[in-house]
């Protein structure tokens, strides 16, 4: 897919306008941490019941933050091949650091993840049906867990309206893109249309900003549609078990860190604490800060407590799962992307990464 350069009397970005979204990002991450935090409980039973842990409950919960890191990996060896675990380590750690530390980090972890594919030997084309995939998939997930934390919750306790109509849109979402899906997937004539149809909107979207029409959408649709029915075919199963595992890995790491900081079960039910998770987790579609920094920790501590966990230990359990799941990626990713730009064994000229019976000749 591209798009035209901008017209000669296309205006350019104000700077002020640029420096809009950092500085609105940082005022609402301090707002969370400086103001919200403080308010809702006090910091110094927080830090009581997290230093109250045992060793054993702390080697647990750093055991269980080194499966979650794991764990997204799996996902993205399968919807690469020819990929090695240990190159989508590198990728998946210095892709995850960019977008837990810059604003519209998504976008950039995208373009490193193309770089360090390409630098391995891995087209364009091949890059982009992985990221598709897993991307689809991972959305999925996201919409399709509070659905499943919703009917948890029903057979336990009656749901409220509110977390009822929230899985009714997370259904009707999920319905809605796994219909679109599969109106890209099922005919060439309705790739293309789709295609065309995406160009457009992109085209009309782009326009008051001096950007010229994007071509070539029905093409690459095209291709996406070929390339990715060879790939679900073989690996739809392994994609979804691996997609599946990530994110239930990720919500083991936020109930552990519950149950250790003293929040019990007859608190915070395991079927609430998802419903809580899988809600927070929607919240992240929307890039406000990086890696949802502040916004995924007022939903998270908001939503335990109102389900009924003590304030204190809440907040110490959901700064802890966000210490184990958002900050130490970050060392890690920097570590990884340092490893890429000075490691020569592992790079291949363009198109030049293993093939197999899942990449087709043309890509």
């Amino acid at each position: 897919m591209s798009g035209a350069t901008a017209p000669a009397g296309g205006r350019a970005p104000r700077p002020w306008s640029r420096a809009l979204g950092p500085v609105l990002s940082a005022g609402l991450v301090v707002a969370v941490f400086a103001w919200f935090l403080p308010q809702f409980t006090s910091l110094s039973q927080v830090w009581a019941a997290i230093a109250g842990m045992t060793w054993v409950e702390v080697v647990a919960l750093l055991l269980a933050a080194g499966w979650n890191l794991a764990t997204y990996q799996f996902v993205v060896v399968a919807t690469t091949p020819g990929l090695t675990l240990r190159q989508a380590t590198v990728a998946t750690e210095a892709a995850t650091a960019v977008s837990n530390t810059v604003v519209g980090g998504a976008a950039v972890a995208v373009g490193l993840t193309y770089a360090m594919n390409s630098s391995w030997g891995f087209s364009r084309s091949r890059t982009s049906v992985a990221l598709l995939v897993a991307g689809l998939w991972n959305n999925f997930a996201k919409l399709g867990l509070p659905v499943l934390a919703l009917a948890l919750l029903a057979f336990s306790a009656p749901p409220s309206a509110g977390r009822v109509v929230a899985g009714l849109v997370a259904l009707g979402a999920l319905g809605a893109t796994v219909a679109l899906l599969g109106g890209v997937l099922r005919s060439a004539t309705g790739a293309v249309r789709l295609g065309h149809a995406a160009a457009r909107a992109a085209t009309a979207a782009r326009r008051p900003f001096g950007r010229g029409p994007v071509e070539g959408w029905d093409r690459a649709t095209t291709k996406f549609r070929d390339r990715t029915i060879l790939l679900l075919r073989a690996r739809w199963h392994w994609i979804t078990l691996a997609t599946l595992v990530s994110h239930l890995s990720l919500f083991l790491l936020l109930l552990l860190s519950l149950r250790f900081t003293g929040v019990g079960a007859d608190q915070v039910g395991v079927a609430e604490a998802l419903v809580v998770f899988s809600s927070a987790r929607l919240l992240t579609a929307v890039p406000l800060t990086p890696g949802g920094l502040g916004v995924v920790e007022v939903a998270l501590i908001a939503g335990l407590a109102a389900a009924g966990g003590p304030r204190a230990p809440v907040a110490a359990a959901v700064l802890l799962f966000r210490g184990l799941s958002y900050v130490l990626p970050i060392p890690l990713g920097v570590g990884c992307y340092l490893f890429w730009r000075h490691n020569r064994s592992w790079r291949r000229e363009p198109n030049a990464a293993p093939r197999t019976d899942l990449v087709p000749e043309a890509a």
